[in-house]
């Protein structure tokens, strides 16, 4: 069958299928990453839906909306390749009504980490996602693990708001040098591109450690090499579930997250570690 592309919940209507739908959402400008989890979810699923809609709830006034990439017929091919059944593309203003006065609050955990350096981000996030489940009415929502705080947080959605979709978490794809794949890469020179390999080198230093103190300076320790262009926001090991930030006694997993800015272009990575303080 061809690739079906819906604009609103009409076209979805008529593009459903029988059985299983997954669910995966994109902003577009999609990779091999985006590719991994179209896989994810053609193995979890009857019927492969991919939206590709850039959201200007999630984005700041200072943010980069305008200049983010739209690539939308590259997007179709790659879904193509991939055996997706329907692609939903929505313009802005069939995803918003004009007089929208309702929108999410991702709560205490949406301000903190990503969310206290972009207020209102999740808010927007979770709101999206909300919408596309109702539109598109999965049974499974694959996303990857690169956004940890954004998949926690629609995890936490799905059970405070009992929606019934089952949430898959999907492996961070990285490129041969170890960079985690993502849209905003391509805005990268080659000068910031090496900068920017700080992030995954921090990370790996950090996994060498087994203390919550140790793992946090050793990630700082190669971000402070790194030099003046990196501009780090943040360094924190945190509970996966709550993104609260993990203390010196806590065993178990954790995640290693950062966020730094090289140039113009803000970047976020992330993995997820054993912690053992004994």
């Amino acid at each position: 069958m061809d690739l079906i592309v819906a604009r609103n919940r009409e076209d979805l209507v008529k593009a459903r299928g029988g059985g299983e739908v997954a669910l995966v959402p994109t902003m577009g400008a999609l990779h091999e990453g985006h590719r991994s989890l179209m896989r994810l979810a053609r193995s979890r699923a009857d019927q492969v839906v991919v939206s590709v809609f850039v959201n200007p709830l999630q984005f700041g006034p200072n943010e980069d909306f305008s200049r983010y990439p739209r690539t939308f017929e590259a997007d179709l091919e790659v879904c193509r390749a991939e055996g997706v059944d329907v692609v939903f593309h929505p313009n802005a203003e069939d995803m918003y009504r004009p007089d929208r006065q309702v929108s999410l609050l991702a709560g205490r955990m949406g301000e903190i980490v990503e969310g206290e350096s972009r207020p209102g981000h999740f808010d927007g996030v979770l709101t999206v996602v909300l919408k596309l489940f109702n539109l598109v009415q999965p049974s499974v929502a694959v996303f990857g693990q690169k956004d940890a705080q954004q998949l926690a947080l629609i995890r936490r959605m799905v059970a405070d708001l009992d929606v019934p979709v089952e949430i898959v978490g999907a492996p961070t794809v990285r490129e041969h040098d170890g960079l985690a794949l993502s849209s905003r890469n391509r805005y990268l020179s080659e000068d910031d591109r090496q900068v920017a390999l700080a992030l995954s080198r921090a990370l790996r230093a950090g996994e060498a450690e087994r203390r919550p103190g140790a793992i946090r300076e050793a990630a700082r320790e190669v971000l402070a090499a790194a030099g003046p262009r990196l501009d780090v926001d943040y360094v924190v090991l945190v509970d996966p579930a709550t993104f609260t930030e993990v203390g010196e006694e806590h065993a178990g997993e954790a995640v290693l997250a950062v966020a730094a800015r090289v140039g113009a272009t803000r970047l976020i990575d992330n993995v997820v570690l054993n912690v053992n303080p004994d």
